[in-house]
């Protein structure tokens, strides 16, 4: 075979492989959730220091929103500039 027509029938495999592609959606079953549980935000732990997370204890819905309330109060800037 000639080298350009080797080449032709090898895009065209690779064009005909790219149009297989297979639907990705999850089948839906009424009245059956699929997916993993949702828990609630302050029931998780706050992540390490080092990754600058929040100082709540796990559990504890008021201490998780003081800290979502100081981490606003960090982000507005002009909090930040004057104090």
């Amino acid at each position: 075979m000639k080298p350009v027509v080797s080449l032709a029938l090898i895009a065209a495999v690779l064009a005909l492989a790219a149009c297989g592609e297979r639907e990705q959606v999850a089948e839906f079953k009424r009245g059956k959730y699929q997916g993993k549980p949702d828990t609630q935000p302050w029931a998780n732990a706050p992540l390490p220091n080092e990754f600058r997370g929040g100082s709540w204890k796990a559990g504890d819905r008021a201490s998780w929103e003081n800290s979502v309330l100081e981490r606003q109060l960090a982000q507005h800037e002009h909090k930040r500039i004057y104090q």
